[in-house]
């Protein structure tokens, strides 16, 4: 399984809060912007990629114990996001790429579909 920290590095993501535990493995992967359907159908230990940088991203990760978010097109991420996020230990990355290309790397790199 890859780790958190593998998948930063080979898909060039960006760590928006510095310090939180990036050796966690990636279980799998979801994409979604609708915060209902990622409660529904993400799992533990997934990698969540969304074009959302809201507070409520982090509240979702948290309760379904998510590996990470990635927020994609360098679409802009709430402070309190990420001083929720590092509260919480939740990893919050961040792309230039569309979710479209982030979903592609990740699945490059071997990270099979979560839900």
């Amino acid at each position: 399984m890859i780790t958190l920290r593998e998948i930063v590095e080979r898909a060039g993501l960006q760590v928006r809060n510095p310090g939180v535990n990036l050796l966690r493995p990636v279980s799998g992967g979801y994409a979604a912007d609708l915060l209902s359907c990622v409660m529904a159908g993400a799992k533990q230990g997934n990698i969540w990629v969304t074009l959302q940088g809201h507070p409520n991203i982090v509240a979702v990760a948290a309760l379904l114990d998510l590996a990470a978010i990635v927020v994609t097109e360098d679409a802009p991420i709430d402070p309190q996001t990420l001083d929720r996020a590092t509260e919480e230990g939740v990893p919050v990355l961040s792309s230039p790429k569309t979710t479209w290309a982030v979903v592609a790397d990740l699945t490059a790199l071997g990270v099979p579909a979560g839900g």
